[in-house]
């Protein structure tokens, strides 16, 4: 988002081996994967990540992270980056995103539509 619009949207498949990943772990994915595809945008700005999983922002203060942690821990450094937590009743945002993967914007209620009219434009 800028200036409160969204500007972009991204997805994809999970790959075969990360279906049996963790909640905490997708979460981790896609904040990864956003950072990989967007990263000409995000190098050098200040880039906060709302997120509705708590465990998330405390990535940065694990003592004890497995290999595949420690690689994506680099590459989240690399950038000015912050997560910050967000319950899920008031992160919108994600909220329209995950009833419209559903198939269908029937869904989404009526204070949201405006939201919905912007991700159906940038499609």
């Amino acid at each position: 988002m800028q200036n409160g619009k969204v500007i972009a949207y991204s997805s994809r498949q999970l790959k075969i081996h990360e279906r049996n990943y963790p909640t905490h772990y997708l979460e981790l994915v896609v904040v990864v994967f956003a950072l990989k595809t967007r990263r000409h945008y995000l190098y050098g700005v200040q880039v906060d990540v709302f997120t509705d999983h708590k465990s998330l922002q405390y990535i940065f203060k694990q003592k004890e992270l497995n290999l595949r942690q420690r690689r994506w821990l680099e590459l989240l450094k690399d950038y000015d980056i912050s997560i910050l937590y967000h319950p899920g009743k008031t992160n919108v945002v994600a909220d329209v995103l995950r009833r419209l993967s559903i198939g269908s914007t029937s869904y989404v209620k009526e204070g949201k539509k405006e939201l919905s009219r912007d991700m159906h434009k940038l499609a």
